[in-house]
């Protein structure tokens, strides 16, 4: 029996997705992009998930699309152009990256596609295709301006330069930076205490980030009024009764 190329665990409203090819550097081939995009939305139809992260096996988080089998002869579809990409649109619930080792190249889109991206100091971005010729159709010449600024994109996008772990948390690209080998943990426990919150407004506030860079200023802020409807009408009273007596003080809060 073959080995499973994308790894899905469930504990409780966290779901973990791992990217299973250490012998390929955790490259994905068009298996595996299908079967990464299959897992994502079996993660978003799932009502009981909350939060997902998303990993590596082995030391490297992606080394972006399989060279060898595109080498062969074999185009690779688009991962967020295409419809059946696991890049295409954010989902609607929270994903967390844990990245050791290299997200480069497609990798980095998949980075990108995170929401957090939690690094240890082994972590490497960078647009690494740049010397292939192969040229980037995961999103990352639209999600990276976004993230760090257009300068810091292109310096990325035209250079291929490797980007480090203390210099990814310093433009933004990398979240949190965690002890060596620590990273899926402390994802899995961060995505745990995601999921604790009340879901509608989380989830709300989160749709009006992405929305906004679509709109002017005006528009966005009515988007987001528009989006805060249910959270105000399900969640906030009962919320704020629950502080009036005591509860979330001193960033304390009762699951």
């Amino acid at each position: 029996m073959s080995t499973p190329k994308i790894l899905v665990e469930a504990q409780g409203p966290v779901t973990t997705i791992t990217i299973n090819r250490p012998q390929a550097r955790n490259a994905l081939d068009n298996e595996a992009a299908h079967g990464l995009a299959d897992a994502l939305h079996a993660f978003e139809a799932d009502a009981g998930a909350r939060v997902a992260v998303l990993t590596g096996a082995g030391s490297t988080f992606c080394a972006g699309a399989d060279l060898k089998e595109l080498g062969s002869g074999t185009d690779y579809f688009p991962w967020a152009g295409s419809d059946e990409g696991p890049l295409r649109a954010p989902l609607s619930k929270p994903v967390i990256g844990a990245i050791e080792g290299h997200a480069c190249a497609g990798g980095l889109g998949v980075a990108l596609f995170c929401d957090i991206r939690i690094v240890d100091e082994t972590a490497t971005f960078g647009v690494f295709s740049r010397r292939w010729g192969v040229p980037m159709s995961d999103g990352t010449t639209v999600r990276l301006p976004r993230i760090v600024g257009q300068g810091r994109a292109m310096d990325m996008l035209l250079t291929g330069r490797a980007v480090g772990a203390d210099e990814a948390i310093a433009i933004g690209l990398a979240t949190r930076k965690v002890a060596r080998g620590t990273t899926r943990a402390e994802a899995e426990a961060l995505a745990r205490q995601i999921a604790g919150f009340p879901p509608i407004a989380m989830t709300s506030d989160r749709q009006s980030a992405y929305e906004s860079f679509d709109r002017d200023e005006a528009s966005a802020i009515r988007r987001e009024m528009e989006l805060s409807l249910d959270a105000r009408r399900q969640e906030s009273q009962g919320g704020a009764a629950r502080f009036a007596q005591g509860e979330g003080r001193h960033g304390a809060f009762k699951k």
